[in-house]
């Protein structure tokens, strides 16, 4: 916070495919639902911290590079997709949680694949720096099956691997890969199979040890969630056609979501 202050400025991380949550239109600006929560803290902090004038700066980052970029001081505030985990927990802090999402495997709509059993031996890719890697390798162990992990180094390159068919299925957050293949050339060909592997909660990411900060961050997102607002943004970013092409992700808001904006929680998985 000391820091917002005396730079005058907040950096934003910001991701490039992370449809709804944070992603880039068609004219290179930082859109989506983690976008909005974040402009909502940026506000807090001009009244706050009496800065009117506030900077805001946007700065890329990937599922690899966010916890660095983070923990060095580069940004300020992650405005994602990113799960809120206890080994996280060790390195950056998470507000209260904005979203739940759970992971499943997205596979050609002509395949086979309909659960985990059915990718042994097969190729499957996922995003490198994602929780969905570590619990691929999980149910790998636990269920004696072999997969050829592939990865992409963000959604974008991972689903373009499951659309070109070097890939049997996509492992990633339901939500993400719904965005993916709405967004896609022929949604049609693509479809969301199997039983969650895990439910994931999503938090704004700060840095650890400044809880001055945090407090900024999660009263803003309390106060949004209490006020209902948070049901606008909902409906704006996953019940409505949003940019660039127009797509609607038609994913109603579920009661694990419910939950959290009624009982706010950064507990973390």
């Amino acid at each position: 916070l000391k820091k917002i202050k005396e730079s005058g400025r907040i950096v934003l991380g910001v991701r490039e495919s992370s449809i709804p949550f944070s992603y880039l239109d068609n004219n290179q600006k930082s859109i989506g639902y983690s976008i909005d929560l974040c402009l909502k803290v940026v506000d807090s902090l001009k009244k706050q911290l009496q800065l009117p004038n506030l900077k805001v700066e946007t700065n890329p980052v990937t599922s690899q590079t966010r916890i660095p970029l983070m923990a060095s001081g580069v940004i300020d505030l992650e405005c994602g997709s990113t799960t809120n985990t206890k080994e996280r927990q060790k390195q950056v802090a998470f507000s209260v949680a904005h979203y739940i999402s759970s992971v499943r495997m997205a596979v050609k709509a002509n395949s086979n694949i309909k659960t985990l059993d059915d990718l042994d031996g097969k190729p499957v890719v996922t995003t490198s720096g994602t929780t969905s890697d570590s619990l691929i390798k999980q149910n790998e162990r636990g269920k004696k099956i072999n997969v050829v992990n592939l990865y992409g180094k963000d959604h974008a390159e991972s689903f373009l691997i499951l659309e070109t068919g070097r890939a049997s299925a996509f492992v990633m957050d339901d939500v993400l890969l719904a965005g993916l293949i709405a967004n896609s050339k022929k949604p049609d060909d693509f479809q969301i199979v199997g039983a969650p592997l895990s439910v994931e909660p999503y938090g704004l990411m700060l840095r650890k040890d400044d809880p001055a900060f945090k407090k900024v961050v999660d009263d803003t997102l309390k106060s949004v969630f209490k006020s209902g607002e948070v049901n606008r943004l909902y409906t704006k970013w996953f019940l409505r056609p949003i940019p660039p092409r127009g797509i609607k992700l038609n994913l109603p808001l579920g009661d694990a979501l419910k939950s959290a904006f009624q009982k706010p929680s950064d507990q973390g998985k």
